[in-house]
């Protein structure tokens, strides 16, 4: 049964409302795993979506459909260039472009549907409209058509997302100056494409198209690509994706993308200050996305953003308004859908009087090109700015029998322990399947496992998870095996 919401209200229209325990604002995975977990603690639940389909940028336009075309391309990639070495002969091999953007929207259409199942199973009301708050406790929803709506909730959990960021100085026009939403649904495979920035996104979406063929050129202020993450999977990536045909230009400074009806002019300084410049059929901008509250009239709560347009909350997501909570890319940290769904479970839990929490150091980041990328914990340059003793070991691909039959020899995987304790600190990989792979050290670290403890472990033969052991051997006084 429901817990019910008790709010009392001076004015008389404002009991004709329907009044909830919690509302949760936004139904990406954060939004929408906050509101499954609280309906799952007993409390009456609303979800309030202005967009017609559940899951926001993830499920929609985001983590789902690019992971489908990652797999297409991958697929075509491997027939084209792979599939002789094996004994395949694919006779004359044909790209299907549109049918490969179609098949992604179905995967998208069916992941959106079990949503709508998930909020159903669990008896929660899903509001269709734009949520903005009138005052701390009520929240009008206005849909793209008809009458607006007010309902009042005991707490608000803030779930909002984020929107993909620009240069001041470029004019997103979505149609040759495109975002990652635009690029997952082109009409034809583009002959050229300019991708600016050298993030997960940009190498995600720059590795889809350089694998149907498309010339990438990938251009990025700093000295590396991935910059965030542990500089020798960026090394590793890199010289991978070279190998695709993707071009990189580092430490170069886009000064103007200007498009016509054709295609589009970039133009840049390199880091002597010179000027090269790239013509394309598509300007891919990937810079990172910001926080997206437009609309929440966050003010009438008595909520305001920092300088990044992020909300502050506390370690149990609360804001500073006591029963309003925010999660995932509105507030502090990596903008990661499983940390929002983290997030989202503590907001809902911390309403029930449960005491949950997390441990950011232990929220793995993944790129997902091929070889994937995928880390936790601490990078080798943290720990020397930190001054931590550490010990490094690592162990490549090439040397892996599984990795052999596969014909995936890139990369490596590199764990870190300190130097005194020997706790695992730190683990880092480029590599087949590292996605799945990082959560074996993500349960090492959680238990805070040393690298003999790794070691010592019984790993399935052959597989790629050896890596991971006989990298752990090699931090423990260079005793991997295979290498």
């Amino acid at each position: 049964m429901h817990e019910k919401a008790v709010i009392e209200c001076p004015e008389c229209y404002l009991c004709s409302m329907e009044s909830y325990d919690v509302i949760v604002i936004g139904s990406g995975p954060g939004g929408y795993v906050a509101a499954i977990r609280a309906a799952q603690l007993g409390k009456k639940t609303a979800l309030i979506e202005k967009y017609s389909s559940l899951g926001g940028t993830c499920l929609n336009v985001g983590c789902i459909p690019s992971k489908a075309l990652l797999d297409s391309s991958e697929h075509f990639h491997q027939a084209a260039h792979k599939f002789d070495a094996h004994g395949i002969e694919t006779g004359g091999l044909k790209l299907d472009f549109k049918r490969m953007i179609r098949r992604k929207s179905e995967v998208v259409e069916q992941t959106v549907g079990g949503i709508d199942f998930l909020m159903k199973k669990n008896g929660i009301d899903v509001l269709n409209g734009l949520g903005s708050f009138v005052d701390a406790t009520t929240v009008q929803v206005k849909p793209s058509s008809g009458k607006a709506l007010k309902v009042k909730g005991a707490h608000i959990i803030i779930a909002t997302g984020s929107k993909p960021a620009s240069l001041p100085f470029v004019k997103i026009d979505k149609k040759r100056i495109i975002t990652s939403t635009e690029a997952l649904s082109l009409d034809a495979l583009p002959k050229r494409m300019v991708v600016i920035g050298g993030g997960v996104i940009g190498l995600e979406m720059g590795s889809v198209y350089a694998r149907l063929g498309t010339e990438v050129h990938v251009v990025e202020f700093q000295d590396a690509i991935i910059p965030t993450m542990d500089r020798s999977m960026g090394k590793e990536l890199m010289r991978s994706m070279k190998k695709l045909g993707v071009k990189f230009h580092l430490q170069h400074g886009v000064k103007e993308v200007k498009s016509t009806a054709k295609g589009v002019t970039v133009k840049a300084d390199d880091k002597k200050g010179n000027e090269v410049s790239w013509k394309a059929d598509y300007c891919l901008v990937s810079v990172g996305r910001k926080p997206y509250t437009d609309g929440l009239n966050l003010e009438a709560a008595g909520l305001t953003t920092d300088e990044r347009g992020r909300i502050d909350v506390n370690d149990q997501m609360r804001t500073a308004v006591p029963h309003i909570f925010a999660i995932g890319d509105v507030v502090r940290g990596a903008m990661l859908a499983h940390k929002a769904e983290e997030e989202g479970v503590v907001a809902s839990e911390v309403i029930a009087g449960e005491h949950p929490h997390i441990d950011y150091n232990l929220i793995p980041n993944v790129v997902y090109t091929w070889p994937e990328v995928a880390s936790v914990g601490q990078t080798e340059e943290q720990l020397k700015i930190s001054g931590t003793p550490y010990k490094s070991g690592s162990f490549p691909f090439k040397a892996s029998g599984r990795a052999r039959a596969s014909m995936d020899t890139d990369g490596s995987i590199k764990v870190l322990a300190h130097g005194e304790t020997d706790e695992i600190l730190g683990v880092h990989m480029c590599g087949p399947r590292a996605a799945d792979m990082i959560a074996e050290a993500v349960v090492a670290m959680e238990f805070r496992a040393t690298a003999e403890d790794i070691s010592r472990m019984s790993h399935a033969h052959p597989t790629f998870t050896e890596a991971i052991k006989e990298a752990a051997l090699a931090a423990t006084g260079n005793r991997a095996l295979h290498v």
